[in-house]
């Protein structure tokens, strides 16, 4: 990779795929994690509290990690951090079958992650500032084939009876390897407690932690959040509801269940990967409010749709409809240089608020009134997240010459 903004983007873009390579790593072997330990359904669910205990514990400590080394020192620690806590899942499962040391390895890969999560979009929002052009889209794509990469590979490790721990191991290496690799074509800023010259007098990472308090009283990054909440809570509930719905809603088959799911990540994928030109032409808010109304057009489709056709072509608008507002939010949440890091880490609990919260609350009322029924629950809070997407109008950005 070349240094300046091109070599910039390009680490970015690695780091955002090695996230997601991770991340799948796991997931695809959970089933031989469970059996390693002998685990129940319910223990297995208890287990994976664990990374989401430790995302959420990461989020909020992203603030002082930067302040406190710098972007570059602290975007490899937050990933020496997951991957090890990646290869001591492994070495839980197929050495010592211990679920205490699992639990404890997968809240040390939910911080990692947690934290890189908002440091990476940070910097993806200042290189999109740098390069005057919307990259977090696409940014947010190279995630996706990061999982789709993983899963991929977990898949084959699984067929030929890999050891979960020579695998996990394995990823955890190639992860913080390429991070390291990757992280020295980061710029080094100040503003970010990076020290480029050792007169300089490093950030009072205090007053920073009184700043990430400070923007939960911004009414503006709760706008951004109620688009996010909205957006993520449609892409995280489709994840664990669709091909449920499909199936016990529409009376289709499990294959056509798994089917219709793929339909809705390749929407997703593809919304992410031309979203960025599409942004540049229309701009953010107008963007946002045609994602609104596909996503709401689609679900509608996807509950009342009396053929397969048409509850395909729903599917196809509604992760069409979802695929922008996570990306587009932690762009809108950056914003403001000044505590860009504060902003992201807010939006980006929201979401995972609503990833976190938003399918079992879903599945809660549709114990009660259907699965299908239950997705009018998206319906408004898609209709919400349009009708706040002034929030995340652009302020002025400066393209670079040449």
């Amino acid at each position: 990779m070349s240094r300046g903004p091109v070599g910039w983007r390009n680490a970015i873009f690695v780091l955002f795929f090695v996230s997601g390579l991770s991340l799948a790593s796991w997931v695809s072997r959970i089933p031989t994690v469970r059996d390693g330990l002998a685990l129940r359904t319910d223990e297995v669910g208890l287990l994976i509290f664990g990374l989401s205990a430790g995302s959420i514990l990461g989020l909020v400590s992203a603030v002082w990690l930067l302040s406190a080394f710098g972007a570059r020192r602290a975007i490899v620690a937050s990933i020496a951090v997951s991957s090890t806590g990646l290869a001591l899942v492994g070495v839980a499962a197929s050495v010592w079958g211990s679920a205490p040391l699992a639990f404890a390895a997968l809240i040390l890969v939910g911080f990692g992650m947690g934290s890189t999560d908002v440091m990476m979009n940070v910097e993806g929002a200042a290189v999109e500032r740098e390069l005057g052009v919307t990259l977090m889209p696409l940014l947010h794509a190279c995630f996706s084939l990061g999982t789709v990469a993983g899963a991929l590979v977990g898949a084959a490790a699984a067929g030929l009876t890999v050891s979960v721990g020579w695998h996990l191991i394995g990823v955890a290496a190639l992860a913080l390897a390429a991070a390291a690799i990757a992280v020295r074509f980061v710029p080094l800023r100040p503003a970010l407690g990076d020290p480029t010259d050792h007169t300089l007098v490093r950030p009072n990472w205090a007053e920073r932690m009184r700043g990430s308090l400070a923007v939960w009283r911004d009414p503006s990054i709760l706008m951004i959040g109620v688009i996010v909440l909205g957006m993520t809570f449609a892409e995280g509930s489709a994840s664990d509801w669709l091909a449920l719905a499909v199936v016990d809603g529409h009376g289709q088959s499990d294959a056509t269940g798994a089917l219709v799911f793929g339909v809705f990540v390749s929407a997703m994928t593809v919304g992410r990967v031309a979203g960025g030109p599409v942004l540049d032409r229309f701009g953010r808010v107008p963007v946002l409010r045609a994602c609104s109304m596909l996503g709401v057009a689609g679900l509608l489709l996807v509950i009342l749709a009396p053929s397969v056709w048409l509850l395909v072509v729903g599917t196809v608008l509604w992760g069409l409809g979802a695929s922008l507002g996570f990306p587009v939010g932690m762009s809108a949440a950056a914003d403001d240089t000044a505590n860009a890091a504060a902003r992201v880490s807010a939006v980006a609990m929201i979401g995972y608020f609503a990833f976190l919260v938003g399918p079992p609350l879903l599945g809660l009322i549709g114990e009660q009134v259907g699965i299908l029924n239950a997705l009018f629950v998206i319906v408004v809070l898609m209709a919400l997240a349009g009708l706040a997407a002034p929030a995340a109008r652009e302020r002025t950005r400066t393209p670079v010459a040449g």
